[in-house]
């Protein structure tokens, strides 16, 4: 199953590269890509998982409900993107489930950064996706950590996909500059191998983030981003198709898998 999820947030990286961004704009940059994103999974006729923070939530009403209408799977993102307390596990869980009306029970922590497994059990969660099982300088260190699903502290885990042997990582940053070609082979071989992929990205990656001086994001951040990003993901998701790959929430998944 092709498991494709999406982490909509207030849009809060260009603070990692010493921009400022009003909190207005960290909205309608993060809602105009999900909207995008949408259009496009209604076009293929595909379900998604959207990892959400309660900040973003209660800014996106009618986005929340199209995105749960759709079929479409709600999880948490935490309740803020760039803070986290524990606590913010259950805060975050009961939240979401006020504003969907659905049962929240997924998480992945904000930049795929560690979070306490018990923590998360205890919080009620089904499963936790925030783990990328990979090495990439200065921010994970993980060829430790099996790359396929596993169960810890009673809570199902599902890393992010990464390639097999090498572990080469298909998340976000990979997709914008591999060439697409190679891109699809290094999914197909990953797919193959475990028989699902697990590959994640973010709304405002749909927008166009070329403006330097507003963002000061490297080329390799916005190399193929806005109607790039949204012609390469349709391409994507065409050929994902023309293969007979089934597509699915990781909700039902999980659900699978027990």
């Amino acid at each position: 199953m092709v498991l494709l999820s999406f982490d909509i947030e207030e849009f809060d990286m260009p603070f990692e590269y010493g921009k400022d961004i009003s909190f207005d704009d960290q909205i309608s940059i993060s809602r105009a890509g999900t909207i995008s994103i949408l259009d496009l999974l209604d076009k293929h006729q595909v379900k998604a998982t959207f990892f959400c923070t309660v900040t973003f939530a209660e800014n996106i009403p009618d986005l929340i409900k199209r995105i749960t209408d759709s079929g479409h799977e709600l999880a948490s993102h935490g309740y803020y993107h760039s803070d986290f307390k524990v606590e913010h596990l259950l805060q975050s869980k009961v939240r979401l489930e006020e504003l969907s009306g659905k049962e929240i029970t997924g998480y992945r922590m904000a930049r795929m950064m560690p979070v306490d497994e018990k923590e998360i059990e205890k919080a009620g969660y089904i499963y936790n996706s925030s783990i990328n099982p990979t090495y990439l300088p200065g921010r994970y260190n993980n060829f430790h950590i099996s790359r396929t699903y596993f169960t810890k502290e009673n809570v199902m885990q599902l890393p992010a996909s990464v390639s097999p042997v090498v572990r080469f990582p298909l998340f976000w940053l990979s997709f914008h500059n591999l060439p697409l070609w190679a891109y699809k082979k290094m999914a197909s071989w990953t797919y193959n191998h475990d028989h699902y992929l697990n590959i994640y990205f973010h709304p405002w990656e749909f927008t166009d983030l070329d403006d330097f001086d507003r963002f000061g994001f490297p080329g390799y951040v916005r190399k193929n981003t806005g109607s790039k990003m949204l012609g390469r993901m349709d391409e994507f998701i065409s050929w994902l198709k023309s293969k007979s790959y089934p597509f699915g929430t990781i909700q039902s998944f999980i659900s699978d898998i027990k």
